[in-house]
């Protein structure tokens, strides 16, 4: 099996790379920088390959031969459209680690191509939204008919460059929930409820994550809000309304990912650390199910969960073409096959 990890060098990247290798593995590592991709390939005695994503016909060149990439160079509003494009032009299977609404959907829109392509296209393939699509899966079963979803998480996890740049770039734009069907802006923080967590209930605020997007297309539910546990959430909302014109600034942009870039340090695999789900789903007579479920570090997650991605893509059983989520493409029970994640028995009430 051929496959390419695109953005090797970055944070995520690295490690799934590094985490391939030790599995037996061998990718292929490519990125635009060679002064980054260069001592990595050498360090891990792995083949390269040296293309920009703004050149269409190198990057279709350098996916000749490629099954699957899983492409971890964000943010994936700039990178995800044009390393699409090379892979349904070149027939190969996409994934990647994005947890950007925008980006779910663009992708999602472009089911039909893929179909024709013969091309599975995978966005949230890592923390976002793996575990958080398995709950909405499995609840969707547990209450047919749901009309609301909610779904939480709490982690405590050490943020890596290109993660921080992301949250730069949306944090002017508000946020956003499922509402009758449709993604909808809404005042960030806009709603706190209480979710009942493995290690007990914690007030959550809701943000917009990834799970907007991809949980309706697992699911059809037309109303989710997905939350996590925010220090000082009551305030979010009044102080977001404040800043959020200057946030949307292209100067403070350009700076505030600069400065991401130089000083955020990559964050290091915590083996004791865990991270929690909660879901609820609810259908019109009121009806509700909740469910959680425990998982490792999300960046331990994130390289397990793409590489399982990897293997299923690559696999004799063949995934059916078209734009997925990882519960579409692999089943509800994709996420408890992964190393450490546990899911508790559902609850009524």
């Amino acid at each position: 099996m051929s496959w390419m990890i695109y953005g090797a060098s970055g944070h995520t990247g690295h490690l799934v790379a590094e985490e391939a290798l030790r599995r037996g593995q061998r990718p292929v590592l490519a990125g635009r920088s060679p002064e980054r991709i260069e001592p990595l390939a050498a360090r891990l005695g792995l083949e390269y390959r040296i293309v920009d994503l703004a050149d269409p016909a190198a990057l279709r060149a350098a996916l000749e031969g490629v099954e699957v990439v899983a492409h971890c160079a964000g943010p994936f509003s700039a990178t995800s459209a044009p390393m699409i494009e090379a892979c349904l032009a070149t027939g190969t299977h996409y994934l990647d680690i994005t947890g950007e609404i925008d980006v779910f959907e663009a992708t999602y829109a472009r089911h039909a191509e893929a179909e024709r392509a013969g091309v599975v296209l995978l966005p949230g393939a890592g923390f976002d939204v793996v575990p958080t699509d398995c709950v909405a899966a499995k609840l969707a079963k547990l209450v047919p008919g749901a009309i609301e979803l909610d779904l939480a998480f709490k982690a405590e996890v050490k943020l890596g460059p290109g993660t921080v740049k992301t949250a730069i770039e949306g944090a002017g734009s508000g946020g956003k929930a499922r509402i009758e069907g449709a993604v909808r802006t809404v005042p960030v923080g806009h709603r706190r409820i209480t979710a009942g967590f493995p290690s007990g209930p914690r007030m959550v605020t809701a943000i917009p994550w990834g799970d907007v997007s991809s949980a309706y297309r697992s699911t059809g539910i037309p109303n989710i809000t997905t939350y996590t546990v925010v220090p000082l959430g009551g305030v979010l909302g009044r102080g977001h309304r404040l800043a959020a014109p200057l946030l949307r600034s292209p100067r403070v942009q350009r700076v505030g990912k600069t400065l991401a870039e130089r000083f955020v340090q990559r964050g290091a695999v915590a083996k004791d650390r865990r991270t929690e789900v909660w879901g609820q789903a609810r259908d019109a007579e009121g009806n509700r199910v909740t469910l959680t479920l425990t998982t490792p570090d999300p960046i331990a997650l994130t390289a397990d969960a793409v590489l399982a991605a990897v293997a299923r893509l690559a696999g004799e059983r063949r995934i059916e073409p078209g734009a997925h989520t990882p519960s579409t493409a692999f089943g509800a029970d994709f996420a408890l096959g992964l190393e450490g994640v546990q899911l508790s028995e559902p609850v009524s009430g």
